[in-house]
């Protein structure tokens, strides 16, 4: 049976439901009698999908009624209502939602005496795959309505802040993604892989910038022939300024002017850091760190102070090579940190009319199959991609038309589209739902969506304000907390939290992890109509 809580008394429509755990779990105590610090929970919310219905069409409404207010007026006229209806038809493969939802449909403008009709697609990434067929689609839709004689679409990108609500090293304040290339193992290819997927994204139209994060073997001063081959210092803000090549921003130890490091592990530390976190990078849509090999205190710290974004992961077909980066993709699992794709290098050659594949097969599809990574492409034995590492200009710069550069190619889109999933996945997975007054959870990667009682998540905070270290007991008792307490703020923090901020000052760190073990609200009836 379910149990009153007291909120719901003040809100009639919601029902506290304590239940059992997985099999053979015991009973969880209601809320409304003891304070719950449970282990986990599996709580299916009933009569929520009305609900979620209603919630969707007034988002969807929402947006129209906003897109319609940049021309000036609050409602939207019948004009403007059959353009909205007509982009509304175009669906982004990424998202799943119409660009109309999403937002891109900007500075909308209509002269219905002429016939003409004028907007803008701002779209989260120069470097979208599909834009050309946004733009397309986009007058064909438009251009097919009976009074439109004139159609003038521009595309535009507004760069994504980071995921992260925390307080970024300046440096890394405007970088939207971040992705790293590792391996675990050397000489797999990883700086190959590395610097030509960095050139491909900006061959997309994006801005990138390179990461040398192997202080004791750094590859980029071999791999790409800067102009200036030492980084610079700004003696007033004491910052380090990248040095380019080809309008891609590069920082390498082998650029300090130090050659290979010879130094222990903290020390190593301690120059990633500042070589990462203290560079002028300024405003870039992707920065790809070329990871050293292993999985110790650098990667750690990496990991730590650089809200990875993604990983792509750079393997050969040897088994030895999967055992390695086996290790890489569990570490990028418990930093929840998404391994977007697999790169299996040096895989085959063909010779007289055969392929041969003199280091086996199977390490990257193994790669894919135990680890459920989607993405796996497949780089051949050339002599053209060992000698354009070589001489210093990237395959995809010095050929962009070979079967090399279209597998690159072909990554880029990828990592583009996947970051953009991750993005949208991580800014909706937790949301206040004001109307129901209960934070909405729906964490990455998962079809369940259920709700959280804001005051449930306040006494649930784990961090040493609330609880205490030594003893473990809990400093903050269940009345010190209002029923009726609503957040400020709810912020993503990386990949695997939230970062929550309570009127009282109080900023609370929620894991994914956490919240899907907190007491849920159940039984949400649907809306009557005057509600609605």
């Amino acid at each position: 049976m379910p149990l009153l809580h007291p909120q719901s008394l003040r809100h009639p429509f919601i029902v506290f439901q304590s239940t059992t755990t997985r099999s053979n779990s015991t009973s969880r105590l209601s809320l409304s009698h003891k304070f719950l610090h449970s282990q986990s929970s599996t709580i299916s919310i009933s009569r929520t999908r009305i609900l979620k219905r209603v919630s969707q069409n007034l988002s969807v409404s929402n947006s129209v009624s906003a897109q319609a207010s940049g021309t000036g007026e609050s409602v939207a006229t019948t004009s403007e209502r059959d353009v909205l209806k007509a982009l509304s038809q175009i669906i982004d493969p990424d998202f799943g939602t119409d660009i109309v939802s999403c937002g891109f449909v900007k500075d909308l403008g209509i002269d219905e005496a002429l016939g003409e009709v004028s907007f803008r697609l701002e779209l989260t990434t120069p470097a979208c795959p599909v834009k050309d067929m946004f733009e397309n689609k986009a007058n064909e839709v438009v251009a097919a309505l009976p009074w439109v004689k004139k159609v003038n679409v521009t595309m535009s990108a507004q760069p994504a802040k980071p995921i992260y609500a925390g307080q970024l090293p300046l440096g890394l304040s405007r970088i939207s993604n971040i992705i790293a290339v590792s391996s675990c193992k050397g000489g797999v290819g990883k700086s190959t892989v590395a610097v030509n997927l960095a050139y491909t994204l900006a061959g997309m139209g994006a801005r990138v910038g390179i990461f040398d994060a192997d202080v004791y073997g750094p590859s980029l001063p071999t791999m790409v022939n800067p102009e200036s081959r030492i980084l610079e210092m700004n003696p007033e803000k004491k910052t380090i300024i990248p040095t380019e090549y080809m309008g891609v921003k590069l920082v390498s130890f082998g650029f300090a002017g130090q050659g290979r490091a010879i130094m222990r592990g903290p020390m190593v530390s301690g120059v990633i850091n500042q070589l990462l976190t203290t560079t002028e990078w300024g405003e870039l849509d992707y920065l790809v760190i070329d990871m050293p090999p292993g999985t110790g205190d650098i990667q750690l710290t990496l990991c730590q102070v650089a809200p990875l974004t993604a990983a792509v992961i750079v393997t050969t077909p040897q088994k030895l090579a999967f055992i390695d980066v086996a290790k890489g993709v569990r570490m990028f699992s418990k930093l929840k940190v998404p391994c977007v794709a697999v790169v299996e290098n040096m895989c085959h050659f063909d010779a007289d009319g055969k392929r041969y594949y003199p280091f086996g097969k199977g390490s990257g599809s193994e790669v894919v199959k135990q680890f459920g990574i989607p993405h796996l492409f497949d780089l051949p034995i050339r002599p053209t991609l060992s000698a354009s590492g070589d001489s210093g200009t990237p395959e995809v710069v010095s050929d962009p038309l070979s079967d090399v550069a279209r597998t690159f190619q072909d990554l880029g889109v990828c990592v583009v589209q996947q970051c953009a999933k991750i993005r949208q996945q991580v800014s909706t997975a937790v949301t206040y739902d004001k109307y129901l007054k209960a934070i909405r959870v729906k964490v990455p990667n998962s079809d369940e969506e259920f709700l959280l009682h804001p005051a449930t998540v306040r006494r649930n905070d784990r961090s040493a304000q609330s609880v205490d270290e030594w003893t473990g007991e809990q400093k903050v008792q269940y009345g010190d907390i209002a029923e009726d307490i609503e957040p400020d703020d709810i912020r993503p923090m990386g990949n695997y939290a939230v970062s929550i901020t309570w009127p009282d000052g109080f900023s609370q760190i929620a894991p994914y992890d956490q919240l899907e073990t907190i007491e849920r609200l159940v039984e949400v009836p649907p809306l009557s109509p005057v509600e609605v």
